[in-house]
């Protein structure tokens, strides 16, 4: 944990925590307070899908999905672009019958529609990657067909990475293997400790955890969402 280790542009200080420790606050969230996973998941996916909306351009978009947490709100990102007309494909690194949870719940949902889920990236030159492969779970290199897609993601013209870059361990910053150089990051909730250059440009999304989850794990927290998507920066990165 890094108490005030990031600030939101009005000074609002914010704490950097550890994948451990995000871990229990989804914990407390869930199993404690009662917040449904997949609340926190559509939030995180409806939050994605307006910073890839502000920053695509008019760029067809493609989504990278995972099979955990991170590609539940992949998932739900795409069903939120498509509801407003953005042009969006989506890539899953395993089979429909492999994600399984919430994720495979929104997973299911947005098969509802007529995006069609691919397994190979189309050419990526032109668009913008979304890249909700892996978060802040990652331990060791990539391998195999999640290597290959966040490989992939780097031909983008541009890259949003959701929570944390795939590839990037989210409490040291390591970078074991390959991974994604986003151009932008939203985290969600709070920033994880290991975020540095990889994430490009820094914001925290609003995934609706109540103050009462930090409080019961003493992690220091000043509500910071004044909107729901916010920009945030190290303290110690100089001048916005």
């Amino acid at each position: 944990m890094e108490p005030n280790a990031f600030e939101t542009v009005d000074g609002t200080p914010l704490t950097a925590v550890t994948a451990e420790e995000m871990a229990a606050v989804d914990r407390v969230a869930t199993e404690t307070v009662g917040l449904p996973l997949y609340s926190m998941m559509e939030n995180a996916g409806r939050n994605l899908a307006s910073v890839v909306r502000e920053r695509r351009d008019e760029r067809p978009v493609v989504v990278f999905a995972g099979g955990g947490g991170n590609g539940g709100g992949g998932f739900a990102c795409a069903r939120h672009l498509l509801n407003r007309d953005v042009p969006v494909t989506v890539v899953a690194d395993r089979p429909a019958s492999e994600t399984t949870g919430a994720a495979g719940t929104q997973r299911r949902i947005l098969e509802s529609t007529d995006v069609a889920v691919r397994r190979d990236p189309p050419p990526l030159d032109g668009r913008l990657a979304v890249d909700a492969l892996v978060g802040y779970g990652l331990t060791k290199a990539l391998r195999g067909t999640a290597a290959d897609l966040a490989a992939a993601c780097n031909d983008a013209d541009r890259v949003v990475s959701l929570d944390v870059p795939t590839g990037v361990n989210a409490t040291t910053g390591a970078v074991p293997g390959v991974a994604v150089d986003a151009d932008c990051t939203p985290t969600l909730a709070l920033p994880k400790t290991g975020l540095g250059p990889n994430a490009g440009a820094l914001l925290v999304a609003d995934i609706g955890i109540p103050d009462s989850v930090y409080d019961r794990l003493k992690i220091p927290y000043e509500p910071p969402f004044d909107s729901y998507v916010v920009p945030v920066r190290r303290r110690d990165d100089g001048d916005w």
